[in-house]
């Protein structure tokens, strides 16, 4: 199974040009909101017409604007779940599900949505209506519903953002398994980027209707490339960069020179939270004082301001165990930053 996407849509704000491929495995659409993510499931599903390109699900030409193809959401064969789910809210549960075989009846779509139903957990809820039903309840029906069409590529638009947070880290275990049981490509939209590093095997960044980076999750995750990458991935320390050698250079809004291997292009640099050290290192050391200390439920983050940073320059984040804080409170103290931890970034 393989899906291919060429397409280029003009929105308000920008021309959404995405172009990716994917395997039998889950690809991430990672972004901020109103980044074209969703508008991309959308045109792959048929609910909307690129300007122009083609997509192609193994070997299938679902739309080429060329060739003048543009096949029906019905006759392509892919199954889209939308945020709040599009149940039917005057049928029940089995009659949701039913829905999703696409007109066949008889006995062999009653064993299909029996099993289903079996497999989702929804067997004793079969007679109530979506009103009745828990969000958790309601997602469950509405992948049901979708997997009962047999579809050739499975889509869900932040399948978890209308979940509290208990809810979701339960319901994405059984999305996870509903996943590897299907077995095809999977789409998968969010901004979340917990959720994309434990559901997805690649990921493509977007940016404002474009995909600034594809990769594995593990490499985008350890080097995300841009500053929206950065960002996206969750960290929160970033400045701009002026390189002064191959080997040197200045965060501006930090205030500090640093020492790394540089790579052509950088223009800003980042540091996760975490990845900040104690003590002197082989570069890379400041004598910071700190500037605030913020407690977490599990966790403490120090913002530090360098000694040698100019008044105004932005504070940097450590994160680290409370217990590790017992042991270091200090109105100063010296830190390091590895070189091989800090992000060289564009853009």
């Amino acid at each position: 199974m393989a899906l291919r996407v060429e397409i280029e849509k003009r929105l308000r704000g920008f021309t959404l040009q995405a172009e990716f491929e994917a395997g039998s495995e889950t690809m991430g659409l990672l972004g901020a909101s109103g980044s074209g993510k969703s508008m991309t499931l959308r045109c792959v599903a048929g609910i909307e017409k690129p300007d122009r390109g083609r997509i192609i699900l193994d070997g299938r030409t679902l739309f080429d604007s060329e060739r003048g193809i543009n096949l029906s959401p019905q006759e392509r064969n892919v199954g889209l779940m939308f945020q709040h789910y599009a149940l039917f809210p005057h049928m029940t549960v089995k009659q949701n599900i039913l829905c999703g075989m696409k007109g066949r009846k008889g006995p062999e779509t009653e064993r299909r949505a029996a099993e289903l139903m079996e497999a989702f957990g929804l067997t004793n809820l079969a007679e109530r209506r979506p009103s009745q039903s828990s969000g958790g309840q309601q997602q469950r029906t509405a992948l049901a519903r979708i997997l009962a069409g047999d579809p050739e590529l499975l889509m869900l638009d932040e399948p978890f953002s209308a979940l509290d947070s208990h809810l979701r880290f339960q319901t994405e275990r059984e999305v996870r398994q509903v996943i590897r049981r299907f077995g095809k490509t999977v789409l998968l939209v969010s901004h979340n980027r917990d959720e994309i590093y434990r559901m997805a095997d690649r990921v493509a960044i977007f940016r404002e209707g474009r995909i600034e980076r594809q990769d594995t999750r593990e490499a985008i995750f350890r080097d995300p490339g841009t500053r929206a990458g950065c960002m996206l991935t969750g960290c929160k320390n970033l400045s701009a960069f002026t390189p002064e050698d191959g080997r040197h250079g200045y965060a501006s809004d930090w205030g500090i020179h640093l020492t790394l291997p540089l790579r052509e292009g950088t223009d800003a640099v980042g540091i996760r939270m975490h990845s900040i050290l104690p003590g002197r290192g082989p570069s890379n050391t400041f004598r910071c004082r700190v500037s605030e200390v913020i407690e977490n439920p599990f966790s403490i983050t120090v913002m530090l301001r360098p000694e040698e940073a100019p008044p105004g320059a932005d504070p940097i984040g450590w994160e680290m165990e409370k217990g590790t804080w017992e042991s270091l409170r200090a109105e100063s103290l010296v830190v390091h930053m590895p070189e091989e931890k800090i992000l060289q970034l564009r853009g």
